[in-house]
Formats: structure tokens, sequence, C-alpha cells
């Protein structure tokens, strides 16, 4: 009996062996909860802005596309953007140490970039929407290329994150035919979803 469980426990060594020299799996399910928390935080600042101007963000489009109102919200994506990151920065490297894993070597590079990439051309896009002043479709792509990213990403780090990833394209989608409730959309898939993701990771295996 000892003999067979010591077989079991080696296996299970060297498969924990082999994922950490293919993928980057010290990823902290905190760092979604506090992606989603920024989320959820700079949804709630929009909302209360356009109500301010008493603006019906999607509905009221012609008075929402202001130079004023368009550089508020890209302030406030830009700090959702960087707040976000730096929490993912500080629950990943705290993840990292707690399992005596090295922070930056290849398999953190490889994910870098190929988060980088799709998330580069989503903003790419979106800037050019904004240019053509169509507002209304900047939250659908933002969730469509921020899930074909982490699709994209899923070969280099935890499995988990490719669900994230089908759930936020399937809310971009509906955000694209259902534009009058793409801020709702928006703040459900990268607030309440990063939340419940980043629960459930934190729970299956950093507990």
């Amino acid at each position: 009996m000892n003999q067979q469980q010591d077989q079991l426990e080696t296996l299970h060594e060297i498969r924990n062996i082999m994922d950490r020299s293919s993928r980057f799996i010290s990823l902290s399910g905190l760092s979604g909860v506090s992606a989603g928390l920024s989320a959820l935080l700079g949804a709630a600042v929009v909302k209360w802005y356009f109500s301010q101007r008493n603006i019906n963000y999607y509905h009221d489009l012609d008075r929402s596309l202001t130079r004023e109102n368009i550089f508020f919200l890209l302030a406030v994506a830009a700090g959702v953007l960087i707040l976000g990151f730096c929490m993912a920065i500080y629950f990943t490297v705290r993840n990292a140490r707690k399992k005596n894993h090295r922070i930056w070597d290849s398999q953190s590079k490889r994910l870098l970039l190929n988060l980088a990439i799709p998330l580069a051309t989503g903003g790419a896009f979106c800037a050019i929407l904004i240019y053509h002043n169509l507002l209304y479709l900047v939250a659908p792509a933002m969730l469509v290329f921020y899930g074909l990213t982490l699709l994209n990403a899923s070969k280099y780090t935890l499995s988990d994150i490719r669900y994230l990833g089908f759930f936020e394209i399937i809310l971009g989608l509906l955000a694209g035919i259902f534009v009058g409730y793409g801020l709702t959309l928006w703040t459900v898939g990268f607030g309440m979803l990063h939340i419940v993701y980043g629960a459930l990771v934190y729970f299956k295996y950093e507990r």
C-alpha cells in the first residue's frame, strides 16, 4: 500500500514538474478578483459621471460622443487597466514566492508575449472605432478581443482561463447585438466574471 502511494506521489510530482516547465502556473486567482473589483469600480465611476449629466451612455450617443466625455472614458479605462495590472503583479508575485517558483523565466515571457499581441491589436481596433465615432461598438470589441487573448494565453498558463475566454467572447457578441446593454455586459464580463473565475482558481489551486 505504501509503495503504491509512493508511486502516485512520484507521478504527481513528475506532472507538476512538467507543468512548471511548459506553463506559467503561478498566476493567482486573487489577481482575477482584484481585476474584477477594479472593473466594477470603473463602471460605477462611468455610470455616476453620465448620471450627473443626464446622459444614457448608449441611447444618447450624440451627447455622449463629446471630446470631454471620450477623454474621461479613456482616463477611467486606463485607470482600471493600471490598477488591475498592478494588483495582478502583486498577487502573482506573492503566489510564486509562496510556491518557490521563478517569476521571470521563459514561461512567463512566452505568456506575456501571447497576451500582449492580441491585447495590443484589440486596443488599436478600439481606437479606430473611437476615431470613427463608433463608441457603442467599443465595449463589444473589448470583450471579444479580451476573450480571444485569454484563449490564446491558456496554452501557456492555467487551462481554466480558457473558460473565462469563452464567456468573454459570448458576452462581446451579445453586446454587439444588444448595444443598449453594452456597458452592462462589459461590467459583467470584466467585473463579475473575473471575480467568479478568480475565486474558483484561488480555492482550487491556492488553498
